[in-house]
Formats: C-alpha cells, structure tokens, sequence
C-alpha cells in the first residue's frame, strides 16, 4: 500500500534577545552611522596618547594660528592647523574628547546611580517619601540647567570633578522621574503581585523584579544623557567654570580662541564642529535605540 510522504520543513528558529535587538537597531540608518562615528570618536579618544601627533600641552613658537591642511599658508605638520599659543589643535582635539566623553559617561553612570535608587525609593515608598524625593527634583528642573550648573560650580569651585558634580545634579531628575514613573506601573502588574504572594523580600522585588522591566527607556535617557552632560560640560567650559586650562576640553577650547573668531575662525570652528559631531552621532544612536528597545516603535 502506497503511503504519502510529507515533507517536514524545519522552522528557523526565532534569533536570540541581543540579535533580536540589532536586527531592530540595524533597521534605522541614522542610528548605525551614529554608533559608528561614536565608536571612531572614541576609538581615537582613548587612544590619543598613540594617535596625537604632538603633545597637547606643547607649544611651538613660530608655529602660532596655523590654519589647517587644505588652507594656504598651513604647516603638513600640523594637519589642523595651531591655536594662538602654538599647540597642535588636533592633538588637543584628540585629548579633549578623552576629557568630554569621561565627563559625559561618569554623569551618566552617577545619574544612573543615584537616579535608580531615589526612583525606586519614591515609587516604593511612596507617601512623603516620594512627595520630597519629587518636589526637590521639580525644584531642580525649574531652575534653568546652564544657571543651576552655574550656581553650583560657583559653590563649589570650578575644576574637572566639580563640573561632573554639578551636570550630575542638573541631569539627575529626568533619571529620579523615569525610574518612578516605570517602576509605579511595573507594581501594579501581576507578576509583583505573584513575587509578594511568593514571600520575595523588598529588596529583592524592586532590584531583581521590577528594576529590570525598567531598563529599556533608563538605556535611552542614559545614551541621550551623556550627549545632555557633554554639551553642559561645554558650556561651562567655555564660561570659564568648568575643566581649567591647559586640559584640553573642547569647551575650555572654544573659550581660548574666542577672540579669534574674526581673525582665524578655524580655530574656533573645529572645537565647535567635534561638539557638533559627538552631540549628533549620540542622539542619532540614541534614537535608534528607542527604536530597537520599544517594538511599537520598530519600524515595518
């Protein structure tokens, strides 16, 4: 008796969480271009010291306002020309974005921090815990950031670490409000309602249950964050209150050839265009990964 024979295809099996993720990341082009020019801009950062074709600190007299490669009049030595003492601007460009992506990344880890736990503690505790925890935190966003950021370096003294204390303050209620809006929805959700039946102790629920479901938009604030805390860096930089000179910090940068905006522009331009690159390249990454984290937002 003939029999059919069914053929039996195998079903590919569906890819792993973190394939998952850069299939969807992958699909915005902005984002892809964005984490590579992050990536090279870090890359030379960290690796300054080998790439820097002259020390940052070094100033050569009768190299000074030197105009870049493709400008007449400029030196091969010096592909991006000299600011008005004699440094080489790329060497310092190189330094300097070692000096703003520290200052970016150590906000972001200190607001993540600190973020996390007044989030959690408001959410959890609610009541007057949470009305203090989110009337200091309105009362900082109602301050305009650059004039907060001010006041405090005014406090405290204008130096690298004091920058980072005062743009973590500036940054840090947008983390506090994030982290309690999440994790108020995530307690009232079925799952927290199985682990305190379960006996999950309360460090254990908000730490292992509940603080993970909230990560996908903290992962967002925090790539948006460090592009956030390397502009404020900037700004005060250039006011003079943030790193001090001869560190090489984009915003202390701009502040020394101001006076030169006329006359030389280009020395002026290049510390702006870096910002410029460094700021867009992290919120085009960071746009991608809302995209790749949220799927209502994954496109078609």
């Amino acid at each position: 008796m003939a029999t059919d024979a069914t053929a039996v295809t195998a079903v590919p099996a569906p890819p792993g969480p973190f394939r998952a993720f850069w299939l969807a990341f992958r699909e915005n082009r902005g984002a892809v271009i964005g984490l590579a020019v992050v990536a090279i801009i870090v890359f030379f950062a960290i690796f300054a010291g080998v790439f820097a074709p002259h020390d940052p600190f070094e100033q050569y007299k009768g190299f000074t306002k030197l105009p870049p490669i493709w400008l007449n009049g400029a030196d091969p030595r010096f592909l991006l020309g000299t600011d008005a003492v004699g440094r080489d601007t790329l060497s310092r460009l190189m330094y300097g974005g070692r000096v703003s992506l520290f200052i970016g990344l150590a906000v972001m880890a200190v607001s993540m921090v600190f973020g996390i736990a007044l989030g959690l503690a408001a959410a959890w505790f609610g009541g007057l815990v949470d009305v203090v925890i989110i009337r200091v935190m309105d009362l900082i966003m109602a301050i305009p950031s650059l004039v907060l950021a001010i006041l405090i370096i005014a406090v405290i003294g204008p130096n690298l670490t004091n920058t980072i204390v005062a743009v973590t303050i500036v940054g840090l209620p947008r983390y506090v409000r994030l982290v309690r809006a999440s994790a108020m929805t995530e307690l009232t959700k079925d799952y927290v309602t199985a682990a305190k039946v379960a006996g999950v102790g309360r460090w254990r629920l908000m730490t292992s249950t509940v603080l993970p479901n909230c990560l996908a938009p903290l992962i967002v604030q925090a790539a948006l964050g460090v592009s956030d805390a390397i502009l404020e860096a900037a700004g005060l930089g250039f006011l003079g209150l943030g790193a001090q000179p001869p560190t090489p910090e984009w915003g202390s940068m701009l502040a020394d050839s101001r006076d030169l905006m006329s006359s030389n522009p280009w020395v002026v331009a290049l510390p702006g265009i870096a910002i410029l690159i460094t700021v867009l390249a992290i919120n085009l990454m960071g746009d991608g990964l809302r995209d790749a984290l949220d799927p209502r937002l994954r496109r078609s």
